[in-house]
């Protein structure tokens, strides 16, 4: 790496951290009541909400890890392209405008509506926190990849003080700005990485001549493999086992969507759930159009830079779409292939830091408004602005905590994909939200008992089954390869664990004693499709 790269890497990180500090003061400096803190203040439009959307859900996995897996493995790799995208028809059709309706602040305002409140609020707050802290690493982990390589530091010494300072600055977003500094930062965030993604697409067409099927067969010599990288089979065909681990990660990818604490909590940013359903038709237009250039992407990677020289640069291929910038702008050495590739990793930094700042932001929620108002019994003054006061120093304490533990369980997984990272958090989402919030929406007996064994019922087999899978333990690229407790072989949970979360929320209502109040599942069956009532 020549020092031009890192000098103009360097000023366009500087320029980006100073523009999102300055967002950050401007929004510190609004009165800091819970609504604002949160919701933003409820005062963003659709498209300001849908581009926000389409900022957290187009993260490093997406940018970094899809790329890089199609990069490596082809069309198997461009499987998690076609999840991430077919995932948001269940959002647009069953959550977006219900949640609005429903909720406040997070998912346990959903599920409380016609649940007692202390066990689930302690249930789906223990849950929301654990998805977003499995994100936070895969996100972290894509920071790390890319700012080594961008600076030239492929030791771990860089990666630590890479993830290190990701987790200050996220911490530092989410404790003074809030919702609305979040908010604005994914906007930012998002203009950039269209921008970049559309110009890196037009290059790499333009190098074909437009021609998408010279585009292939060169992606196909590039990778070493021939036809076979066009085809199925060389990421998940390999045995039964590779055949049902795909089947799982796209259960995991089109279901847990629906489920993740820090999507969920963007629907509450707007001032009506039609304003909901609207943000969500921006964001599938941004995010769809976004998936389809990865594809380009990742088989121009393979096809100019090779599959070798990806995985050589990062075995997990987190880092093909900086290296196929520096081959568009003319090649190592060249002006243009400095200029591109710093501005494509200050874009990719870009998405790091805005994705980072809005899972904090949610996790953060979901321990103030959740976990510590629900264990810890006060009283309110007046008004409530006691506890209004409180929520928010408790959750900026929060997002303190949080980034530790996510800064140190990501120093543990800098050799994994980050896509592959995300699809795990995607797994457990689907298993533990989703069907305590699919039934509470549409299921009249569902009862208390019910919730609380749907989100335990398939948070804690998909937390095991991961702990027991061969990405923990068992082989060269687990977290731990020197030890073996392997005794689940799928790599993803999702095809055992989403059942269980279903079947015990089933289970738990037929068992429990308590009768479903009709009245209220009648009243948020009003209020969800109609918005009476909706704060």
């Amino acid at each position: 790496m020549t020092g031009n790269h890192q000098g103009l890497a360097l000023v366009l990180f500087t320029l980006f951290v100073s523009v999102t500090l300055a967002i950050t003061a401007w929004a510190g400096r609004r009165r800091s009541s819970s609504v604002e803190f949160f919701a933003g203040g409820r005062l963003f439009s659709p498209l300001e909400n849908g581009f926000a959307i389409a900022g957290d859900y187009m993260s490093a996995a997406s940018f970094l890890g899809i790329s890089g897996l199609i990069a490596l493995f082809g069309y198997d790799g461009m499987l998690y392209s076609v999840g991430f995208l077919v995932a948001w028809l269940l959002v647009l059709l069953l959550v977006a405008e219900l949640v609005r309706n429903c909720g406040r602040y997070t998912l346990a305002d959903v599920l409380t509506a016609r649940m007692r409140r202390r066990p689930v609020r302690i249930a789906a707050g223990t849950s929301s926190v654990i998805v977003s802290v499995l994100y936070l690493v895969a996100q972290m982990v894509g920071a790390g990849s890319l700012v080594s390589l961008l600076l030239g530091g492929q030791g771990s010494a860089a990666r630590t003080w890479t993830v290190i300072g990701v987790g200050a600055l996220m911490v530092f977003y989410v404790a003074f700005g809030g919702m609305r500094a979040t908010t604005w930062i994914q906007i930012v965030k998002t203009v950039l990485l269209m921008g970049g993604t559309i110009t890196l697409t037009v290059l790499v067409l333009v190098r074909f001549h437009g021609d998408l099927g010279a585009l292939l067969r060169s992606a196909a010599d590039g990778s070493g493999h021939g036809r076979e990288f066009l085809g199925p089979g060389m990421l998940y065909g390999q045995s039964w086992t590779d055949r049902l681990d795909f089947i799982s990660l796209g259960l995991a990818l089109v279901l847990g969507t629906a489920g993740l604490p820090h999507i969920l909590s963007r629907f509450y940013t707007v001032p009506t759930a039609r304003s909901a359903r609207r943000s969500v038709v921006w964001a599938i237009g941004l995010i769809g159009g976004f998936y389809l250039m990865t594809i380009v992407l990742g088989f121009g990677a393979a096809a100019l830079v090779g599959s070798h020289t990806v995985r050589d640069s990062n075995a997990a291929g987190n880092t093909a779409v900086p290296l196929l910038a520096l081959d568009l702008g003319g090649g190592a050495g060249s002006t243009g292939g400095t200029v591109l590739f710093a501005v494509v990793g200050a874009v990719a930094f870009a998405t790091i830091l805005a994705v980072v700042a809005g899972i904090t932001l949610a996790s953060s929620a979901s321990v103030a408004h959740d976990l510590h108002a629900t264990l810890r019994r006060r009283k309110d003054a007046p008004g409530g602005k006691r506890r209004e006061n409180q929520d928010v120093r408790v959750a900026r304490v929060a997002a303190v905590c949080i980034g530790g533990v996510a800064i140190a369980l990501s120093l543990f997984a800098q050799g994994q994909n980050v896509a592959f990272l995300v699809g795990l958090a995607f797994a457990v989402a689907a298993s533990a939200n989703l069907p305590a919030l699919l039934f509470t929406l549409f299921w009249r007996r569902f009862t208390t008992r019910g919730t609380v064994w749907a989100i335990y019922g398939g948070l804690v087999p998909a937390i095991a089954l991961v702990v027991l899978s061969p990405v923990v333990s068992g082989s060269p690229q687990s977290l731990f390869p020197g030890v073996d407790f392997q005794y689940f072989p799928l790599e993803n949970p999702g095809l055992v664990s989403i059942p269980l979360g279903f079947a015990a929320g089933w289970l738990g209502t037929v068992l429990s004693r308590e009768r479903a109040d009709e009245d209220k599942f009648a009243e948020v069956e009003v209020r969800s499709l109609t918005g009476a009532g909706a704060v």
